[in-house]
This record gives structure tokens, sequence and C-alpha cells, in this order.
């Protein structure tokens, strides 16, 4: 054993020991409690940023359990712990919070935060460690170039960072002993993060413009093809703001926990960055469109807000919202080609949207049941109310079967389809994907995300090209 070995191990917390910025996280859960808080942050970082940091700490709880921990840290700190080393805990994050995370993986002996109006960062956490060790007594962890006038005064640094740069920095100081490679964020996980696959949701701006058989003007299909980035970029900014604020809930999902920020593959920052970036896209497109796509895109951005902030945890009203925001999509579209959607198309979506995102809700009702919850986090349902989820979403369902039933047999469709006859033909799939949907999701074989299900199930692939089919069909001359 080395005598390097034989020091103190120093570890800081932010983007260290925890792969999350706890001062993000805290900010985000103020924000999320009252959204006016936005007025009261600035006076209180007039105060100081150590001030500021104790603030926001009284104001916001973290769940220190559900952390995205740096495992291979912790796999150190405990045999550091075994060979009989004094282990630390030292960071810039309030003294309530390196607190919380201490006692919560009780592996250190001792613990040095941000308290009075001392920020404890760089030069500070230096003069700190060296007080308390003396120079060149201790090995320091760290994660970034604000760690270097530590690492100048330590025995030995151990770089947690993928960054070739701050390992070169970090060795002309003192000797660096060890690296560790943190969780990376990949072209993969940024595609997770913006939802990518969702974006077939937006194919729903198509709509007004196929059932009015103007799919194939040229001018139109321009339009639609604009709408359809426009509200992409505008939801995936979205996607990444509800992500944001609901780091805590999505860590206790068994699925949802492995998303890009909440499993700290991506920082906050960056997604603060996003979401902006995103929204300035959709913006920029939209002023190619009609004045009106622009009003109903806004009108779309608001609402999700609302569900994002208030409305996600009220029963009921959270799943009309959900499918009113389908059906925007539709509005949207019809906003951008100028045609006047129907009361036909207005009434089917309603039904099956309706019917979707009750799908939604109970197959993570379902996935709460099996791992043993009783309560769904962030949602106001229990697994009791799964019967009552089952009967209204199964009714929706197939009022819409009904819905489309009667606008075949209406006069509306004469002179749209000169072979009326074959639109009868879409029923009956439509019908059993219908019901095969609600069957799946009452065994627990659904994917929380209906839209998911459907692109990777095969029978809704060819539920799908029958319908596709029948629609031909009648369209024929």
């Amino acid at each position: 054993m080395t005598v390097a070995t034989k020091l103190p191990l120093c570890i800081d917390c932010d983007g260290t020991l925890v792969q999350t910025d706890l001062l993000h996280e805290s900010i985000l859960l103020v924000l999320r409690s009252s959204l006016a808080s936005i007025l009261r942050l600035p006076l209180w970082l007039l105060k100081g940023k150590a001030s500021f940091k104790n603030d926001i700490a009284r104001n916001a709880s973290l769940d220190f359990s559900t952390l995205p921990y740096n495992q291979e840290l912790i796999s150190l700190l405990q045999r550091a712990r075994d060979d009989g080393r004094t282990t630390v805990l030292v960071t810039a994050a309030p003294q309530q919070y390196a607190d919380g995370v201490a006692q919560h993986l009780n592996l250190f002996d001792k613990v040095f935060a941000t308290r009075d109006n001392v920020n404890l960062a760089g030069p500070n956490k230096a003069a700190c460690l060296v007080d308390e060790f003396g120079s060149g007594n201790f090995i320091y962890a760290g994660n970034s170039r604000a760690d270097l006038s530590v690492w100048a005064l330590s025995g030995g640094a151990i770089v947690v960072s993928s960054s070739k740069r701050l390992k070169l920095a970090a060795a002309k100081v003192t000797s660096v002993l060890q690296t560790i490679t943190p969780p990376t964020s990949s072209l993969k996980t940024w595609l997770g993060a913006i939802r990518l696959h969702q974006w077939l949701k937006n194919l729903l701006v198509l709509v007004p413009a196929l059932v009015a058989h103007q799919i194939t003007n040229v001018q139109m299909a321009g339009r639609v093809s604009l709408a359809f980035f426009a509200f992409s970029c505008c939801s995936s900014a979205v996607y990444v703001i509800n992500d944001l604020l609901d780091l805590t809930a999505d860590r206790l999902h068994p699925r949802k926990r492995t998303r890009a920020f909440a499993s700290g593959k991506l920082s906050i920052a960056k997604g603060l960055c996003t979401a902006p970036i995103l929204l300035l896209l959709a913006g920029v497109i939209s002023s190619q469109l009609p004045p009106l796509f622009a009003g109903v895109l806004l009108i779309y951005f608001a609402a999700t807000c609302l569900y994002s902030f208030w409305l996600k945890g009220q029963v009921v009203v959270d799943v009309m919202l959900l499918a009113s925001l389908y059906t925007s999509r539709i509005l949207a579209g019809a906003a951008a080609t100028e045609i006047v959607p129907s009361f036909w198309l207005l009434a089917f979506s309603m039904f099956v949207f309706l019917s979707l995102a009750l799908t939604k809700r109970y197959s993570e009702m379902m996935l709460w049941r099996i791992e043993g919850g009783q309560r769904m986090v962030g949602r106001g349902y229990t697994v009791e109310d799964a019967p009552v989820l089952l009967s209204l979403g199964s009714a929706a369902g197939y009022a819409a079967v009904l819905v489309l039933a009667l606008y075949i047999n209406s006069a509306d469709v004469e002179g749209l389809y000169p072979n009326r006859w074959a639109l009868w033909m879409i029923l009956p799939p439509f019908l059993y994907w219908m019901s095969r949907t609600w069957l799946k999701a009452h065994r627990g074989e659904m994917h929380e995300d209906p839209l998911v299900f459907a692109v990777s199930d095969r029978q809704s692939w060819l539920v799908a090209a029958c319908m596709a089919g029948a629609m031909w069909l009648a369209a024929l001359h």
C-alpha cells in the first residue's frame, strides 16, 4: 500500500458522486411548487451565492434515495472505509443537502459544505481541506476545472470526467491516481431526450388535408410539412421541460428512471439550453405559416405547461387534457392548410384520443400494481381506480367506433368517396384493434405509451394496412 492510498479520501458531490447538480434540481423544485418563485430568485441571489443556495435549500426538499449516484465512486468509498481511511464529502452544495447525501450513503466520516456566507467551491474548498488535513495530505475526487485549485494542494487526484483536457490539466498540478468515466451522452441519448419517436404523433397535422383529399396538392403538402416540423420542435421542447420538472417522479418509476435527465446522462443545464432553442426553431418555422397556426401552437404549449406544473396530478382532468393535446395537432394541421375541420373529425378525435389517454394512464397503473405500489407517484390515482379507468377508456374507444360508423352512413361522405360501401370495411379492423388494445392493457402487456406499442406491434401495422386499403378502394373512380 502506497502513502497516497492511506491519505483521507475527499469526494466532491455535484457531477462527481452524484451525476447531477443539486442546486439546479432544487431550483426546479422551487419553480414547480410555485412558478411565482421565479420573481424571488433574483432577490435571493443579490444576497450572495452562499445565501442563495441556503435559501433554495430551505424551500426545496430533495429525495436523496433516488439521486443518480456514481456507483464506481461508491465502491471506491466502501473500499476506503474497509482500509480504515478517512472519507470526506466536501461540496459547494448547501450543508442541508450534503448532510442528506451523507446520511443516505452512510459512507463519510466528515462532511464540509456551503454554510453561512461561505460558498465552499474552488479556493474556499481548497482552504477548508488544507486547514483540516494540511497541504498535500488528502486525495481529492472532482469533475471540473473548478477543482484544479483543490487538486493543486492535494496529494493526488481522482478525475471523474471523460474530458482528456481536464485530465491533462489535473496532471500539471498533481499526480492523477485514477480516472473514472461517468455515463456519457450519445446521439441516442439526445434523440431519446427530445422523444424523436414521439414525432409520429405530429403526423396528425396531415389529417385535415388527408380527409379533404388535398394531400397531393403541392402547396398544401408544403404547409403540412412545415407544420409537422414546427409542432415537432415545440413538442420536443415540452418533453424536455416536462422531464426536468418530473425528475423525482421519474426516478421512482420502473421505466422512466432510465430517461436522460433522470439518470444523469444529460445535465439539467443542457436541458435548460435545449428547450429554448427548440422553441425558437418552432417559432421561426411557424412564421412561414398562417398566423392561426402559431396561435394553435401557442395554446398547445401553454396547455402542456399547465399539465406539467399543475394538472398532471388531477384525476380525469389529466387524461382529458392529454386527449385535447392530441386533437390540437389536428387543429394545427387545419390552421396551417386553412381547411375547416368537420364535426365528424372533431367528434371522432375526441373519443379516440380520450381512449388512448386512458390507456396510457391505465397501463402505468398496471405497472405500478406489478411493482407493488398503491399510489402512482406524481399522479392522483390509486390502483383501486383501475376498474373505473378500464370502463371509461373502453367506452370512449367504442364511442369512437360508433362516430366513425355514423360518419360513413352520413351524406357528407357521398361526394368524397365514389365507392362508399368500401368504407364499411374500416370498422371491423378498427373495432378489433381498439378491443385488443384494452385487453393488452388489462393483462399488463401494453407499453405505457400506446404509440410505442402500436409502432412495434405487427398486428397494429396489419390493421392500419387494412384500413388504408379500404380507404383507397373507396376513393377509386
